[in-house]
């Protein structure tokens, strides 16, 4: 009887709220879809309704952007569930297994809706607004909400958004001009899609590099939702697009994850039809590359969707179809409400099945039936990069354990891509796919992904393994962790210490280089072998002598410690074999100047991660210049110039090309990277791009086996496509560039692209037969990626280039690569 008066009292305190409650329109003071709204008022109204609704919403801030704008999440749902939140939570949690407790499946369903992750899609977050207003007012969405929790992510990302959103409020005149050749119809470098650092965060939900994606991934598994919907926008004259999706899919995902879909997609169709607007499924937008919106969640049991909406950043207010049609903002917002509210309505009519499914998911996972490798096992030799794994493990809520002792079993190698016996020995790490994550744990270290389609929309490789140079083996048994964590390797070190050594061979080792430059402590780094009481010191080692470092030592302690850098204290110069410390094979590091070309010439991504990987991850200054301000350069102020991924009219002009040529053979070292390094052949030709072989001869021979056909016309460029995949390196680790390396490296490939052979330069990386690792390449480029250079170093005058035909950190989520680009920096031509 109590608690049928309080849910009346609450029910009536809903009903006096609702009154309160205004309208996205009358809060605003315009119309929806006749501006566009800053994030900060989108930010009022959310909490103008949860103030007005207490019973109905919780809204909470759970991040905040690099730029500092809050990030939220609003909890919607029946006064009854509201009550018992926490409840439906906890229970949810433990149908995964990732909370330990019986989980009921007689509970409603959880759909988290995400909007405006690409910033100058910017019709999803007005639809938030719209689509609160009414699950908290609509008749219908009450009823639905008695089996739903529905969460809403207003903006994912609020940076990106106001810069779109600020442009064009700039840019519009009194009245918006819906003509194509209007200028509010494009928005100037680098546009609002990505976030503050250019970053795709529609890439970046498993690797979780950025603040926002790190955030929200950490409130996802808080909560892990039953359907995830991720709002998109598409070029202005596309119909809408809806699941269900296009293969490939991957081959993990379950019957009931494809099947609903379609279900789901059959219920928008009825509303689509009813009002006559076109709108596709089952084309272009696959379920393949783990880190989208979509996939994500699918590989961690949801159904998770794209919908796109035609508009993207060219539509503005209005935009000219040029079929006496125009698109209008209010348009876009109808359309992602129109799903926004489907989609509710679909999850509370199966909310039963869903749950039950849901539980199915997980049981499945948890008794390991979703792969036929029962254990991933990862190297404990390598500490430090076996901790950037375990950072990535922990952020995707990942269980993993440590061997307790040595054994031998048959498993697949991923360095040598064979079935043979292996050693796991004791500190290895041990990951199990009898557990909740057990399909990500399956996409994202699988060696290799069976694509059921080649016409991807993304890279089709991405093996943890391979992305972080670790050593690795997937075995058919069940490995049983019984070791605990292997405790931190710790040594007194002393300030009063003859010099101190580094072992240099990964990124850590890298980060404390640039630390100890930055802070004037002097380093020297070995350019051979040397041995000191037994040990064996590899070339790149570090080494800090205590003369010349007076007064510093305890801080380059500090560093180390916080690093974790492995550091060997030395009271005496003299070697047992190799060089002593006064030899000339130990060199001093130059603190150098950085300088990077960002702007339209650039690519904003391949850029952005190069500014995020200096400002976040080196944490050593750089400043960065605009292409287009070149002729105000100072060159003697810069010792190293980085040109990210693009193309740059300074390399090929006269003038600017004879200055950076000057500048280089004075000592100068430039860095260029894909497009950017098969564009500086006026500057150097040493290194030149391997032209694919001519093949007139054969292809007059095969003329009718050549001729195309109109109904292939879709998909003849696949046999030309690259669109990510896995190569092994061969590597000169002698030369300063591949220093704390072995012999080989993994490189992602987004092309075809390779040089020469290079005559009179060091060809550092080289691919020398077929080294395809892993993911798709067309068979017509398949043959070109051979018998040519990768990684290059040029000498100019008392200069040098560096030529990388791939990006080293692509994403920033290629950890291997980062060791290369800091070795780029401070040790090559020293």
């Amino acid at each position: 009887m109590k608690k049928n008066i309080l849910s009346f009292i609450a029910a009536i305190c809903c009903l006096i709220s609702t009154a309160q409650l205004k309208s996205p329109d009358a809060f605003l003071g315009y119309p929806l879809g006749t501006k566009f709204t800053p994030h900060y008022k989108i930010v009022q109204y959310f909490e103008h309704a949860a103030a007005s609704m207490p019973g109905q919403m919780k809204l909470e801030t759970y991040g905040y952007s690099n730029e500092g704008k809050p990030l939220l999440l609003a909890t919607i749902s029946s006064v009854e569930n509201m009550q018992k939140l926490e409840e439906i939570r906890n229970n949810n949690l433990n149908i995964t297994g990732l909370q330990k407790g019986a989980g009921n499946v007689n509970a409603p369903a959880i759909v988290w809706l995400s909007y405006n992750v690409h910033g100058n899609e910017a019709s999803s977050s007005e639809v938030s607004m719209k689509t609160l207003y009414e699950t908290l007012t609509g008749t219908d969405a009450k009823k639905w909400l008695g089996n739903v929790v529905l969460l809403i992510d207003p903006c994912l990302n609020p940076d990106g958004r106001d810069r779109y959103v600020n442009w064009y409020n700039q840019t519009v005149g009194k009245n918006y001009d819906a003509a194509l050749e209007s200028r509010e119809h494009y928005e100037p470098w680098p546009g609002g899609r990505t976030n503050h650092y250019y970053f795709d965060l529609n890439r970046d939900w498993a690797w979780q590099t950025q603040v926002e994606s790190e955030a929200r991934i950490k409130k996802y598994h808080q909560w892990m939702p039953q359907i995830h919907v991720d709002f998109h926008e598409q070029g202005y004259n596309s119909p809408y697009y809806f699941a269900p999706a296009a293969e490939p899919m991957h081959e993990i995902i379950t019957p009931w994850q494809r099947d609903f879909q379609t279900t789901i997609g059959r219920n928008h169709a009825k509303y689509f039809d009813a009002n006559g607007w076109l709108y596709f499924t089952k084309e272009y937008f696959d379920l393949f590359y783990p880190s989208y919106g979509d996939t994500y969640p699918i590989y961690n049991g949801a159904i998770g969707m794209t919908y796109e909406q035609a508009g993207h950043s060219m539509a503005g207010l209005a935009i000219d179809l040029g079929n006496n049609d125009t698109l209008r903002l209010t348009d876009r917002i109808a359309h992602h409400f129109t799903t926004s509210m489907s989609t509710l309505e679909m999850a509370s009519t199966h909310s039963g099945k869903v749950m039950q499914e849901f539980k199915k998911y997980f049981d499945n996972n948890n008794n390991g039936l979703v792969d036929n490798y029962k254990t991933y096992v990862l190297s404990g030799e390598h500490v430090a990069k076996l901790e950037s794994v375990k950072k990535l493990l922990h952020k995707n809520k990942i269980q993993f354990g440590y061997a307790g002792s040595s054994s031998k079993v048959k498993a697949y190698n991923y360095f040598t891509g064979k079935e043979e016996l292996v050693q796991v020995n004791p500190n290895d790490l041990l990951v199990s796919t009898a557990q909740p994550k057990a399909s990500l744990v399956k996409v994202l270290f699988e060696p290799v992904s069976k694509l059921s389609d080649s016409a991807t929309y993304d890279i089709t490789a991405w093996a943890i393994p391979y992305a972080y140079g670790l050593q690795a083996y997937a075995c058919k048994e069940t490995i049983f962790s019984k070791g605990n964590e292997p405790a931190a390797a710790s040594e007194n070190l002393q300030a009063n210490g003859y010099g101190y050594l580094v072992n240099y061979n990964a990124f850590n080792d890298g980060q404390l280089l640039a630390a100890l430059l930055k802070n004037n402590i002097a380093v020297r780094f070995a350019d051979k072998d040397f041995v000191y009481k037994g040990e064996k010191f590899q070339k790149g080692s570090l080494v800090v002598l205590r003369k010349g470092n007076e007064g510093k030592i305890d801080l380059f302690l500090q560093l180390t410690a916080g690093l974790k850098s492995k550091v060997t204290m030395v009271q005496s110069g003299f070697m047992d074999s190799g060089f002593d410390f006064g030899s000339q094979n130990l060199r001093l590091i130059k603190k150098p100047r950085l300088a990077m070309l960002m702007g339209d010439e650039s690519s904003e991504n391949a850029s952005g991660a190069m500014w995020h990987f200096f400002e976040q991850e080196l944490n050593y200054p750089i400043t960065i210049i605009n292409p287009s301000s070149m002729r105000n350069v100072q060159w003697k102020n810069i010792d190293v110039l980085l040109a990210p991924n693009g193309y740059y009219k300074m390399f090929s002009e006269k003038e600017s090309a004879t200055s950076l040529k000057e500048w280089i053979k004075q000592g100068g070292k430039l860095i260029a990277i894909e497009s950017a390094a098969f564009s500086i052949g006026d500057i150097d030709s040493n290194v030149k791009l391997k032209k694919s072989d001519d093949k007139a001869d054969d292809d007059k021979k095969n003329l009718y086996a050549n001729l195309k056909k109109y109904g292939n016309r879709e998909r003849d460029w696949l046999v030309n496509n690259v669109p990510g995949a896995i190569y092994k390196v061969e590597l000169d680790n002698t030369h300063p560039l591949a220093f704390g390396y072995p012999a080989f490296y993994y490189t992602l490939k987004l092309n075809s692209n390779i040089f020469e052979f290079a005559k009179e330069s060091w060809n550092v990386g080289v691919i020398k037969k077929e080294k395809q690792t892993a993911g798709f390449v067309g068979s017509s480029l398949r043959e070109n990626i051979v018998d040519g250079t990768v990684l290059a170093v040029s000498n100019v005058g008392r200069g040098t280039i560096v030529y990388f035909a791939d990006d080293p950190i692509f994403r920033s989520f290629w950890e291997n690569g980062k060791l290369l680009l800091t070795n780029a920096i401070f040790l090559v031509g020293e």
